[in-house]
């Protein structure tokens, strides 16, 4: 099936002319396998707070043991992409997607945006000295970036951002961030995604990939579709089926319509080797209700994925 393309940019905040602008790649030599984190959040767009939440989000990915070097977000509105490129740190420290305009955010009403570590990809702003990114020597080497349209009932697609390892310069590597369709009547949808998503994998000169974000996965059937399309689910290849600490969705809340916590959100792979990987569960935020005591709410619905995997 032929995949419809829309292709864009990285962006790196320029302190001199305080703009964002365009990035291009670079070459990077090295003989050290990249080892690469990636954290992966649907930011739940519809809940109250939506700029506060993302904000708290941020600074808990950001303030962990150590910063990720890829954060995939689903759920993104047009108010919390200014708030996220208004940001000092991620202005400081990050490469972004969708900084130049936001053609992706118009008729949706949310969509995604991926962040690159600065220190870690390789752009047209970089020295390049010997011994930055990675240890042992040189940058990982940005790509083409771009968003493959989706069959769909929501308008969905998925963000790709591909990158050349300095032990690898003649293959690339796709980076996919998704947020496939929702609820049990699209199955077939999400069955028609996951296939089309496979397949960017497995187009000339890629050498695989991941592919990670909100999978909706509801049902065993949205299960099987990892295995179907031969990829690696990266959570069972970790910790197996059984683990009860890998829901990510309706984690420590009751619901009244009787939906128990599940496994919403993924990282599957192909080509690259997952080694660790952890449930990021949200903390608590306040929402006022005038001439009522404030409600307390989880930063999203959804827990976040930390996935820290070498090429």
């Amino acid at each position: 099936m032929a995949t419809n393309r829309l292709w864009r940019t990285l962006s790196a905040f320029n302190p001199s002319t305080r703009m964002w602008a365009p990035v291009y790649s670079r070459n990077a030599q090295s003989q050290v396998t990249p080892r690469l984190s990636l954290t992966s959040w649907n930011i739940d767009a519809f809940s109250s707070r939506a700029i506060s939440r993302a904000k708290l989000i941020l600074n808990h990915i950001l303030e962990g043991p150590k910063s990720p070097d890829i954060i995939f977000l689903q759920e993104v509105t047009p108010d919390v992409r200014a708030s996220l490129l208004g940001n000092a740190r991620v202005r400081a420290a990050f490469l972004a997607t969708d900084a130049e305009d936001q053609t992706s955010f118009e008729k949706v009403p949310f969509a995604t945006m991926t962040l690159l570590s600065s220190a870690r990809f390789a752009s047209s702003l970089d020295s390049q000295k010997e011994g930055d990114g990675i240890e042992g020597g040189g940058k990982v080497m940005l790509g083409r970036i771009s968003r493959v349209t989706l069959p769909s009932k929501y308008g969905r697609d998925a963000l790709c951002v591909d990158i050349v390892p300095p032990t690898s310069p003649r293959t690339f590597f796709r980076l996919i961030n998704v947020h496939l369709d929702s609820l049990g009547d699209t199955l077939h949808y999400r069955a028609q995604q996951m296939k089309i998503l496979a397949d960017v994998l497995r187009e000339p000169g890629c050498g695989g990939g991941i592919i990670a974000g909100d999978f909706n996965a509801i049902s065993p059937e949205d299960d099987e579709l990892v295995d179907k399309n031969k990829l690696v689910d990266a959570w069972v290849a970790l910790h197996g089926r059984a683990d009860p600490d890998g829901a990510t969705w309706g984690v420590g809340v009751e619901r009244r319509d009787g939906l128990r916590p599940g496994r919403l959100d993924k990282v599957t792979t192909m080509g690259l080797k997952a080694k660790e990987m952890e449930v990021l569960r949200p903390g608590p935020i306040e929402v006022p209700k005038p001439g009522e005591k404030s409600l307390e709410i989880p930063w999203s619905d959804h827990c976040g994925l930390r996935c820290t995997f070498t090429i």
